[in-house]
């Protein structure tokens, strides 16, 4: 009942000249909005997950939306360097992308080039050299594929059956039923992907066209050396998708990704993302002693001069987010109006 009236006021909002009004105000150019993309389907991913994924239209037409109302696209790293100086351009937008998936390359890369806008992808990089699917993710979209069916064989999976795919909550419970036993047999991530693929049999789902076709795969090297030439911004995720409540093996993560990233494209990366978005404070003093210089989450606001650098807001772009709610928040109205910001802080786990 509420979104269709938040809905109906921002309408309203727009047509009578407020959007405009606050865009155009000293009040917006004193704020960078960092904008937050996820995956761009490059079939049905962003109705297995709207949260995550968005239609490649949908990312055209917010491009052409930032191009038609002169908004300043500017590289993270001199945003946020103009943002402390206090002498941001009209408008400033930075667009963030994270994960680095094989469909960025494919599917926003093409986008940015013709629009001529800079973009930050902050790179996971486990899987970059492993060129192989995500092991809790496929799992997940292959589950989604035959949701609302009963598998009664489930042979070599190690799990009881049946399998219940007929709830989020069920399919979600394979996937860390699955997770558990890769974890507590310790499977390298080759294993892992052979149970991947013991499972699209089990599902009879075709594997190796599923794998052909890049889905919920990371940019090899080859394609990060690509978009970097390309003057797209490769930034910090962490390896493997998690941070641990562990000062060492938190800053190994560090370090190996950014290892990683400086052997494929010899530039040092010092700006981070939160994996999923999720972070506790000590994490804070931890990315300084990494040399980290900024970080950002997935709570919902328009950067200030005064916002800690390692806890940036961002405003995440979905599927289901309509254009007026795109514009609000491009313009600060959304900023203005926001009741609820902080992103839902889940447990901190590994990506699998």
């Amino acid at each position: 009942m509420l979104r269709p009236i938040k809905l109906a006021a921002l309408g309203v909002l727009r047509s009578s000249g407020v959007f405009t009004l606050v865009a155009n105000s000293g009040w917006r150019r004193r704020r960078l909005l960092i904008l937050c993309y996820h995956g761009i389907s490059l079939e049905d991913e962003h109705l297995w997950r709207p949260g995550l994924y968005v239609e490649p239209q949908k990312l055209e037409q917010r491009l052409e939306c930032l191009k038609k109302g002169k908004f300043s696209i500017l590289p993270l790293g001199e945003a946020l360097q103009r943002l402390r100086a206090g002498n941001l351009p009209p408008r400033s937008v930075a667009l963030t992308f994270d994960d680095g998936t094989y469909d960025f390359f494919r599917q926003a890369y093409p986008l940015l080039k013709t629009y001529g806008f800079p973009a930050t992808v902050y790179q996971t990089t486990y899987y970059t050299a492993l060129e192989r699917p995500v092991f809790n993710l496929i799992c997940s979209y292959m589950l989604w594929k035959r949701r609302g069916e009963v598998i009664a064989d489930v042979e070599g999976l190690g799990l009881p059956g049946p399998l219940d795919l007929r709830t989020d909550a069920s399919r979600a419970e394979i996937v860390r039923g699955l997770l558990a036993i890769a974890n507590r047999e310790n499977r390298t991530g080759v294993q892992r992907d052979e149970t991947a693929e013991q499972l699209a049999r089990v599902l009879k789902i075709d594997y190796a066209n599923l794998k052909a076709k890049r889905i919920l795969q990371l940019m090899n090297e080859r394609e990060l050396q690509e978009v970097s030439r390309s003057g797209v911004d490769i930034q910090l995720h962490t390896h493997r998708h998690r941070t641990p409540e562990d000062e060492m093996l938190f800053r190994k993560e560090i370090q190996d990704n950014r290892s990683t990233i400086q052997k494929s494209i010899a530039t040092k990366p010092v700006h981070f993302c939160y994996p999923s978005g999720q972070y506790v404070p000590a994490f804070l003093p931890w990315l300084q002693k990494e040399q980290v210089v900024s970080a950002t989450t997935c709570d919902a606001g328009l950067a200030e001069r005064e916002t800690e650098s390692l806890l940036l807001p961002r405003f995440v772009d979905q599927q289901n987010r309509t254009q007026v709610e795109f514009e609000s928040w491009i313009t600060g109205v959304g900023d203005l109006l926001a009741v609820r910001r902080k992103a839902a802080q889940k447990q901190i786990s590994s990506r699998g």
